[in-house]
């Protein structure tokens, strides 16, 4: 973690203001003008603030910046609308009277929490700036959600967070971790940022993977997203009013059976009756505890792990969620309809014996409701007895005798389903094994168990230790993880 002296939210904007190089627009809507009051409140604003911008009526601001297909006003669309036309106003007006200026607009469409309560509160928030002057311009956009109870501290926390952001762009720009933690400077626990997106030459050394893992890491979000191109997205964006099947693994490395357990499963949840394929969605999710399972988070490793996800074309989610409980509660959020989690059948046999030894005091149906509730099925891929070639699926799997009606029930109603057709001659493919293999720089043999696209990869990266003679890494082969396909 990168150290670094925390400063107040009044300093930052006066040492911007007292920077006569960074000029510039704020447009703000839905939470007052709190980010330009801040510039205001410290002095030296003239240096600063070009114009103030507030276009609270839905017709006024259509005029300004066009109407939204969605009719929604608190989006990403809406908030690239804003900076397009803001900057342009800037390119217009203000060239040629301050040449030697660093541009830029700060923009955000914020709703914040109404008196019923009915709205939590959230919003976009965006910057379009030069880094340097005369350089071509970056951006970036990020989500928030607020969690302060009521409407005045969301506004003040929103007035600290754009003050956070462009302090960040012009004087954290060149250290992305430091970058990441100082948005929160002033706001523990009083706001969460789910997603940020980079782009343009000021954050042209930035990977999107990386802020998603620092947003996590350093707990902006329990949540964070990007595709298979790397670019960073957002749930409500992705997700809204689709069918979401997720497939929790370590992906260290994905092999052959990963592959074959992303693809039977989803074909299964997409044929599910009633279901709508060109509404399904398929995500890899990985955990800080996946990313740490084996010693300390590596960067390297992190990205290793994701560049043969996003190689395979999957979207990919890092998440701070141990339990599934706080992934389903984050996705609640979103409107989601059905949602699919993939499990290995000891992964199942595992959850459904700490369920069992968490709660069995007086909340067992209650805990099982919360993960086995919301229109959730989970898929179990099988494995290989540890003991013998014998498949083991849902009905082989042993779960303490006082919650075997409860599992029965679940597998009855359709709540706990078997892949169907999996490849049982891929079953003996362990991911630690491979991964041995590979670090041992040793080619032939662990090509074989890897998806085409991958071993490629591998080499050109040295990926997973391959071509450094790693000594291979110690795997906690308890509760049956010795038999973990992904």
């Amino acid at each position: 973690m990168s150290l670094r002296h925390i400063i107040k939210t009044e300093q930052k904007a006066l040492e911007i203001n007292l920077n006569d190089r960074i000029y510039g627009t704020f447009a703000e809507i839905g939470a007052g003008q709190e980010v330009a009051r801040n510039f205001f409140q410290v002095g030296a604003a003239a240096g600063t603030v070009a114009k103030t911008m507030s276009a609270y009526d839905k017709t006024y601001s259509d005029e300004i910046y066009g109407a939204e297909d969605s009719n929604r006003y608190v989006c990403e669309s809406r908030l690239y609308k804003m900076l397009d036309h803001e900057y342009k106003l800037i390119q217009e007006r203000l060239t040629e009277r301050r040449e030697d200026a660093q541009y830029f607009v700060f923009a955000d469409t914020i709703s914040a929490i109404n008196y019923a309560r009915t709205i939590k509160g959230n919003g976009w928030m965006g910057m379009r700036f030069q880094h340097e002057e005369g350089v071509p311009t970056s951006d970036i956009v990020m989500h928030v959600k607020m969690l302060d109870k009521n409407n005045r501290q969301q506004q003040e926390a929103i007035g600290i967070l754009g003050v956070n952001l462009i302090y960040a762009c012009f004087y954290y720009r060149d250290d992305p971790e430091i970058f990441v933690q100082s948005l929160l400077d002033g706001l523990k626990s009083r706001v969460k940022i789910d997603m940020i997106r980079t782009s343009g030459v000021a954050f042209e050394r930035y990977d999107n993977r990386l802020l998603c893992l620092y947003q996590v890491q350093y707990h902006l979000t329990e949540v964070a997203i990007f595709d298979a191109n790397k670019v960073s997205i957002h749930a409500s964006e992705f997700l809204y009013r689709k069918d979401l099947m997720v497939v929790r693994g370590h992906f260290r490395p994905p092999t052959l059976v990963t592959q074959d357990a992303f693809n039977k499963s989803f074909k299964q949840f997409k044929e599910k009756p009633g279901s709508d394929p060109n509404k399904c969605r398929l995500v890899a999710e990985i955990t800080l505890d996946n990313l740490t399972r084996f010693g300390d988070l590596e960067i390297k490793d992190y990205l290793d792990r994701t560049e043969m996800l996003c190689a395979l074309g999957l979207t990919v989610i890092i998440s701070d969620c141990s339990n599934y409980q706080c992934l389903i509660s984050y996705l609640s959020d979103h409107k989601i309809g059905r949602l699919g989690i993939v499990i290995g059948v000891y992964e199942l046999a595992e959850i459904m014996r700490l369920k069992y030894e968490q709660n069995k005091e007086g909340r067992l149906l209650t805990a099982f409701g919360e993960l086995f509730g919301h229109g959730i099925t989970v898929y179990a891929y099988p494995a290989l007895e540890r003991e013998g070639d014998s498949v083991l699926q849902v009905k082989d799997i042993p779960v303490p005798e006082e919650i075997h009606f409860l599992y029965q029930y679940l597998i009855n109603t359709k709540q706990i389903v078997d892949v169907v057709d999996p490849d049982a001659g891929l079953l003996h493919i362990i991911p630690y094994s491979v991964y041995e293999a590979i670090a041992s720089g040793v080619d032939g043999g662990w090509e074989e168990s890897l998806p085409k696209e991958l071993p490629p990869i591998i080499k050109k990266n040295n990926s997973f230790g391959y071509g450094a003679s790693a000594d291979p890494f110690e795997y906690d082969k308890s509760n049956g993880q010795d038999a973990e396909y992904y």
